[in-house]
């Protein structure tokens, strides 16, 4: 049985969003101007009042990367990551991901964040042993989402497609939101204000 621990990223292992701290960091190195954060707050509002779906959320939320084309956009994501890696990550949970590693767990990132602007922590900085996120084709100058966003009961469903056909169990998962990934662990976290509380359900 391979035993696996899960990690959400944002807010959870990354004290941040990276949704939001991303955004800020491409404003300033694209030079944006104030109707791009008119536009991405009114994205945001309509996510709020229910006017979209996650995943169409999504996609609207990252138009500002339009016309960015991958390996822009992995550049900049490389410069952020280097730049917050890791003075603005939990470091408990760092050491606790040593820890299971060290006892035989499999580490798994799962977030609902862009695999494009994900893609250079998970492989230059954290390193795990399988990362998940929403995927993304750059199609017409924009970025779209694949499938659905990797959000709520979709994580778990990703997690079954990489490990198929290897039986597992989820020893541990830590995230900032009641999940369906914790849920389905055998221990589960919840991060508030940096710190791990035992939750039950």
């Amino acid at each position: 049985m391979l035993k696996v621990a899960l990690f959400d990223l944002n807010q959870t292992v990354y004290n941040k969003s990276s949704k939001d701290e991303f955004f800020k960091y491409v404003c300033y190195r694209r030079n944006y101007k104030l109707i791009n954060l008119l536009q991405m707050g009114w994205h945001t509002l309509q996510k709020e009042l229910n006017l979209a779906t996650k995943t169409e959320h999504k996609e609207n939320f990252f138009h500002y990367m339009d016309k960015l084309s991958p390996s822009t956009v992995d550049k900049f994501a490389t410069e952020y990551w280097s730049v917050e890696w890791p003075q603005h990550f939990n470091q408990t949970l760092l050491q606790r991901i040593d820890q299971l590693r060290q006892s035989g767990n499999k580490i798994v990132f799962i977030t609902g964040a862009l695999d494009v602007y994900v893609k250079p922590l998970f492989e230059t900085f954290l390193i795990p042993d399988y990362w998940i996120a929403t995927r993304t084709q750059y199609i017409g100058n924009s970025y779209k989402v694949i499938g659905k966003a990797c959000k709520d009961d979709e994580k778990l469903q990703r997690l079954n497609q990489i490990l198929h056909p290897r039986p597992y169990e989820i020893t541990e998962a830590y995230s900032d939101q009641k999940e369906d990934i914790l849920k389905a662990a055998q221990k589960a976290f919840l991060i508030k204000h940096g710190e791990a509380i035992p939750v039950t359900f």
